[in-house]
């Protein structure tokens, strides 16, 4: 397509951006170090990163730029459903934000996440470590523990497999590199106002 009918919109922000590569960097670095006694120290701090993260991008969700609030790509199950059946069928709407798949899987990104840290955190103070080591949390028993943080970790790990593939189908689709777009924050769309996507 020649450069003088395509524009280049900027979409994601830097702080999204950050948050995104970092929340990859801290939880393979936590998953990698799970389990192994002479990393945890790294998997608890890495752990703790995640988590705050986390907490960054819900704040962010609701007061941050227009492409990362909540309010403008978040829908009901029905419409992400229905963007589905499209997508399958090689008819799937352009979005130059998250598309209504893309929106439910970081809902269930973030509340995976966020179980795995939580129920991390509670384990650890179990072993009289960490912010929860004084709490309630604490007089809970391990194995149980154990195997819910495993859990959630291992469901994270299938999500973000079934976010990278729903990546790679998108980009082939509409023709633009989504990881790309994810680091330098742009996107480039036809300059005719009539295939403007959303």
């Amino acid at each position: 397509m020649p450069s003088n009918t395509v524009q280049t919109i900027k979409v994601w922000d830097l702080l999204i951006r950050i948050f995104h590569w970092s929340l990859v960097a801290f939880f393979a670095i936590a998953y990698l170090t799970e389990g192994e006694d002479e990393w945890m120290n790294i998997h608890s701090y890495a752990g703790y990163s995640v988590l705050m993260l986390i907490v960054f991008r819900l704040l962010w969700g609701v007061i941050g730029s227009y492409h990362a609030r909540f309010s403008h790509f978040v829908t009901r199950p029905q419409v992400a459903l229905a963007y589905l059946k499209t997508l399958i069928s090689g008819n799937a709407k352009d979005y130059l934000g998250h598309n209504p798949a893309g929106a439910m899987m970081i809902l269930a990104l973030l509340a995976c996440i966020a179980l795995t840290g939580f129920s991390g955190m509670a384990l650890y103070a179990t072993e009289g470590h960490g912010p929860l080591a004084m709490s309630w949390f604490a007089s809970w028993p391990e194995d149980p523990l154990k195997e819910i943080h495993e859990f959630f970790a291992n469901a994270t790990l299938a999500l973000v497999i079934i976010h990278v593939s729903g990546v790679i189908v998108s980009s082939r689709l509409h023709h633009e590199n989504l990881v790309k777009a994810m680091i330098t924050g742009n996107k480039h769309r036809p300059l005719s106002p009539k295939k403007s996507p959303r």
